[in-house]
């Protein structure tokens, strides 16, 4: 996992990338083979329980539920960016986090106000502290499922 936080200055996603309209008009504008030719529909992390870490990160970000049961769950961004699925996998096993050159398949950053407060409201929902800890400013967390994610200051 990267500590992409503490190497870049925190920046709003406006001054990162152009605003939609702006878009909109640069695609218009710029030739077919400039530009990708797909979107991100979703992101869907596989799981043994959908409905459980569904519920974990919908109160982690703060984000509603759109489509829930046992097999596959989805949350809605409500900045109106791709949702987040769940989807079962049976016989799912966790990805390895225990050493530092653990090799995980994917994990997800979230910028928050608080490292401190947050770390602990995410420890409450069910998620976890490994030992290992390989930024200054990042915290790596472990999902419900087992997934790694981390926790940076916005500053």
């Amino acid at each position: 996992m990267s500590d992409l936080a503490s190497e870049q200055p925190a920046q709003s996603a406006q001054s990162v990338r152009p605003a939609q309209s702006e878009r909109s008009a640069q695609s218009e504008q710029s030739a077919p083979d400039d530009s990708g030719f797909a979107r991100l529909a979703m992101v869907t992390i596989d799981c043994a329980d959908p409905v459980a870490l569904a519920s974990f990160y919908g109160e982690l970000l703060g984000w509603e539920t759109r489509h829930v049961d046992e097999r596959f769950a989805i949350l809605d961004n409500p900045e109106g960016g791709s949702p987040l699925g769940f989807g079962r996998v049976t016989g799912y096993r966790p990805e390895p986090w225990t050493e530092p050159d653990g090799s995980k398949h994917f994990h997800l950053d979230f910028y928050v106000d608080d490292l401190e407060e947050s770390t602990a409201k995410a420890l409450a929902l069910g998620a976890t502290e490994p030992s290992y800890q390989h930024g200054r400013t990042l915290k790596v967390l472990i999902d419900p499922a087992g997934h790694p994610f981390g926790l940076a200051p916005l500053e």
